[in-house]
This record gives structure tokens, C-alpha cells and sequence, in this order.
């Protein structure tokens, strides 16, 4: 089980700055590229707008979506779009998921969570495993979430495990109790697996 630090009341400024210096530092360990790991939703777009006005060498930062929709890039419900629109003018190479990848291993993985407990596209019905022998799964929502009745691409929990640390950015007090339960291994929820099995370092804006 991770240790977990909590950064309460932080601003979008705030984190944007955080995800800044661990990317400078990431990218100051070596001449190679560096993979971040980023989420879909509309929490991460303020974030993400502020970390592209900030000087970093986008050109040597590959971006993966942690899920994506089985839709067009150009379609409104995609992950890999909406992080295209925002970081592909700054020179950001964002990649679209598909369950042949070779996946890399991430310098950082953000990753939001959901009412339910989900984290990218691994749902509480799913049953996710944390020794799944697979990296990378095409799946159904079972249900289909209304607001989003799409098939879903998604990394699995040891894909998004192979980071050098994690970071959730978790929105309101309901969300804050359910992460905090799952923290205590009070539940049984992908939020409760992914972090009974993290060893790195994991940051909760909250």
C-alpha cells in the first residue's frame, strides 16, 4: 500500500505548477523522451490550459490517454481529442490508444476517479485485477454510462502502475471520503486495488 500525501484547497494554478516542476525534473534526468500518463473529464482542462502557457520542451513529452472512448479523435466524447486541442499547438505528441500498443513506462500517471470508485475506463463490474497479464483492454461499460455510451479503451491497473508516480486530482468531499476509504482498504473498489498495489509515490490534490 502507497503512502498518500494530501494537498488540501489547492488551485488549478496550484497544480498545473506541481505537474510543471515534476516535468522539468523528469526530463532533467536524461536526454530521452518522456511518457505522461493524463485523464479524460473536465477537471483536467483548466489544469492542463495553464501547464501549456508554461515553458517546457513539449517536442521531448509523448502523451498518453489513460482510457479513451472507441470514437474518432474528432468526436466530442474523446479523451485523445480533447488533450490534442489543448497540447498538440504547444507541441505536445498525444497518442491514440489502441490494444496493440507497446506501452511505455510513465514518468508521471494522473489519473481522476469517479463517484463509483472507477479510475480510467476500470469499472467496479469489470472486476479489475491488479496482476492483470495484460496492459491495455478494449471493454463495455456494463451499464453504459448515460452521459458517455461508448465501448472503452483503457489501460489496465499494472499499466497504469508502471510510473514512477501517480497523482489524482479529486474534486468535493463525497469523492475525498470514497478515496479516503478506499486508502484504509475499506473497500474493494478499482480505487481500492490500484492503490493496495501502488509502491511509488502518490500525490492527492483534494
Amino acid at each position: 500500500m502507497a503512502e498518500v500525501e494530501f494537498i488540501a484547497g489547492a488551485s488549478d494554478e496550484t497544480v498545473a505548477e506541481w505537474l510543471h516542476g515534476r516535468l522539468q525534473a523528469a526530463l532533467s534526468r536524461s536526454d530521452a523522451p518522456v511518457a505522461l500518463c493524463l485523464p479524460g473529464g473536465s477537471t483536467p482542462v483548466p489544469i492542463l490550459r495553464q501547464l501549456a502557457a508554461m515553458p517546457l520542451p513539449w517536442q521531448r513529452i509523448t502523451i498518453w490517454p489513460g482510457d479513451d472512448r472507441v470514437v474518432p479523435p474528432d468526436h466530442p466524447a474523446s479523451n485523445e481529442g480533447q488533450l490534442r486541442r489543448v497540447l498538440a499547438p504547444v507541441g505536445g505528441e498525444v497518442v491514440s490508444l489502441t490494444i496493440m500498443d507497446a506501452l511505455p513506462h510513465f514518468a508521471l500517471t494522473w489519473l481522476g476517479m469517479g463517484a463509483d470508485g472507477h479510475i480510467a475506463s476500470l469499472f467496479p463490474n469489470i472486476d479489475p485485477r491488479a496482476d492483470d497479464p495484460r496492459r491495455i483492454r478494449q471493454l463495455t461499460p456494463d451499464p453504459l454510462p448515460p452521459e458517455a455510451p461508448f465501448d472503452r479503451i483503457t489501460l489496465t491497473i499494472p499499466a497504469l502502475l508502471d510510473s514512477d508516480e501517480l497523482v489524482f486530482v479529486i474534486r468535493g468531499a463525497e469523492k475525498r471520503a470514497l478515496f479516503e476509504a478506499a486508502m484504509a482498504g475499506e473497500s474493494d473498489l478499482p480505487i481500492a486495488r490500484l492503490l493496495g498495489a501502488a509502491h511509488q509515490k502518490v500525490t492527492c490534490f483534494a
